[in-house]
């Protein structure tokens, strides 16, 4: 099953510190794990696995999948594996992002071969990145507004993926398990600033204070407190960083930094 557009989908206040805890995880042991704390909160699934594709169009094959990350219950085999043959005729010809459905079919129940399994994937070239969700064949399969929510999270999820690939080709894992506040101060904040500087936009530092405070799940209360000046002054900072940024809201800005 494929998903070209979904229902307008409002996640809970709680994702976007989920979402600003897995942005400064990129690169990081614990990526995966925290994507699927992110998405269990929306979604049931037991299993979430990462994987990179590189395809050969010559030869109708993938020469190469990488898993970039796991999490959830233990696996045999990488479900990206055990679906080769059904994946790669989806993605083969692939020109925008897709959401693939398969239901686990009837018969002796197998946590591999029978799981209900969801794919979200993005394409670049010859790559393709993949996000597997796994529901184990006791449960029931994704309902049309599971599959809508997950499809909603894609354009955050699917270049955070692609980014963390990135990062683990250029070197060594990050040290995971850092306290929020040495993630915000550190990793999240240089993300935040090389994103700055790659889109050529200036911020004041109280604007990119109350960015950095947001994406990492502060309210406006919280951040009004923390910089001693009043929630209307917070609210108006935050619409002027996303009207330089084109993005609307703190979702928008969210999405924005995900596709860094």
């Amino acid at each position: 099953m494929m998903l070209t557009d979904s229902r307008e989908y409002r996640p809970d206040p709680q994702l976007y510190l989920q979402l600003g805890e897995l942005i400064a995880s990129t690169g990081a042991a614990g990526f995966a794990d925290q994507m699927l704390r992110l998405v269990e909160a929306q979604v049931p699934i037991h299993r979430l696995e990462l994987s990179e594709w590189t395809l050969d169009p010559h030869q109708a094959h993938a020469s190469q999948i990488e898993v970039l990350g796991s999490a959830g219950a233990a696996n045999a085999r990488p479900a990206a594996q055990s679906l080769r043959q059904p994946l790669l005729q989806r993605i083969m010809q692939m020109k925008d992002p897709l959401l693939i459905e398969f239901r686990a079919p009837p018969g002796p129940l197998h946590p591999r071969q029978n799981a209900h399994q969801c794919h979200l994937v993005s394409c670049s070239g010859s790559k393709r990145w993949v996000i597997s969700f796994l529901r184990s064949p006791s449960q029931r399969a994704f309902s049309l507004s599971e599959l809508s929510q997950l499809k909603s999270l894609s354009d955050t999820l699917l270049p955070l993926v692609e980014h963390h690939g990135q990062l683990l080709e250029q070197g060594p894992m990050r040290r995971s398990g850092s306290p929020l506040a040495e993630v915000e101060a550190g990793s999240l904040r240089q993300s935040f600033g090389e994103r700055l500087a790659q889109e050529a936009v200036r911020l004041s530092i109280r604007e990119q204070e109350v960015c950095l405070g947001l994406l990492t799940g502060g309210t406006v209360p919280e951040m009004a407190q923390r910089l001693n000046v009043k929630n209307s002054s917070v609210e108006t900072y935050l619409k002027r960083a996303t009207a330089k940024l084109g993005v609307s809201g703190r979702h928008g800005l969210a999405k924005w930094m995900a596709s860094a």
